[in-house]
């Protein structure tokens, strides 16, 4: 089975939070789905890392984990209308920034 997720850039998620302080000038609760609002397979993320780090990435086919669900994406219509925010960078995106930060950052922050 395949398991499809709603992979989202870090750039993505933090203009999203600004949008959502600005919307919350006067208190209010509101929840927002942030998402692509397209569902990708982990294969998709692995070709997508292949292309952008140029180099083969090993891998092993495994049944689902008990309790992991087939889908799960967002519906960020809410998104556009409240906070006039979309995600705009794409898969191969994310993959080609992860890699070029975690090349010059081999050990994380430290």
């Amino acid at each position: 089975m395949v398991l499809v997720r709603d992979y989202i850039h870090v750039v993505d998620l933090a203009y999203a939070h600004l949008k959502a302080l600005e919307f919350l000038k006067e208190p209010c609760c509101e929840a927002i789905n942030i998402g692509t609002g397209n569902g990708y397979s982990v294969l998709d993320m692995l070709k997508a890392y292949e292309k952008a780090s140029k180099c083969k990435v090993p891998y092993k086919m495994m049944p689902r984990r008990a309790g992991d669900i087939a889908s799960c994406y967002a519906k960020p219509t809410k998104a556009k209308e409240l906070l006039d925010w979309e995600a705009i960078y794409s898969i191969e995106d994310m993959c080609k920034d992860t890699f070029a930060w975690q090349s010059k950052n081999p050990n994380g922050y430290r």
